[in-house]
């Protein structure tokens, strides 16, 4: 029987992870965590597990961070990294940290089966884009380490509050009704906010705010 835990701060995307898990009958869930402090103190009384699929993006410690803090501790355990962002940073700083994998969320229950085992026999298992970006990041090394000199985003207080209340997984009428706003209003800062960000999507928002410390 395969031990495993879970950490990750998205309760839909946990439940999720653990329905996909379990279609097979040799994996068994021991820890699950909402962020990466929860699961260092979990496996500070039960490390016997075999392997960490772990999210990235969560508060009070990240999933990198994590990474390399169990890895440290805990070097047998394995760690795959099971999140929605394949951006070049995030790939960079995760194999850096000591993780030994990296799928996509999006994956089937069979190919994260697949990538577990995989893993577990020594492998590197990777969702095939994120194989592909990590190929050119050895090709043509990006140096993440130097902070570049990057341009001053402003949002107004209220575009954070409504950009914080996206980064819950809130729709525009909740967030209407929590902020006391009508949801077209929320449409337009929420169009403001892309325009400020560049970017095209919701995670590409949240994901941009979260690298520039505006939420």
């Amino acid at each position: 029987m395969i031990k495993l835990a879970l950490a990750d701060d998205n309760v839909f995307l946990l439940k999720s992870a653990q329905e996909k898990l379990s279609f097979f009958d040799d994996f068994t869930i021991k820890v699950t965590a909402l962020n990466g402090v929860e699961l260092l103190d979990k496996l500070a009384t039960n490390h016997n597990i075999d392997l960490i699929l772990m999210d990235i993006e969560m508060p009070k410690m990240d999933g990198i961070e994590a990474t390399l803090r169990i890895k440290q501790k805990h070097p047998q355990i394995k760690i795959i990294m099971l999140t929605v962002f394949d951006n070049d940073e995030n790939i960079f700083k995760s194999i850096k940290a000591g993780a030994d994998g990296y799928l996509l969320k999006e994956v089937s229950p069979k190919d994260l089966r697949q990538g577990i085992l995989d893993t577990l026999n020594g492998g590197a298992t990777m969702t095939p884009s994120i194989a592909l970006k990590t190929l050119k990041l050895f090709r043509n090394p990006i140096d993440f380490e130097t902070p570049e000199n990057t341009e001053e985003i402003r949002l107004t207080a209220r575009e954070v509050e409504v950009l914080e209340q996206l980064s819950k997984g809130l729709k525009y009428e909740a967030i209407a009704s929590n902020l006391f706003l009508s949801a077209g209003t929320i449409r337009k800062h929420v169009e403001n906010i892309y325009t400020k960000l560049q970017v095209h999507n919701k995670l590409e928002a949240i994901e941009k705010a979260r690298n520039n410390k505006l939420i």
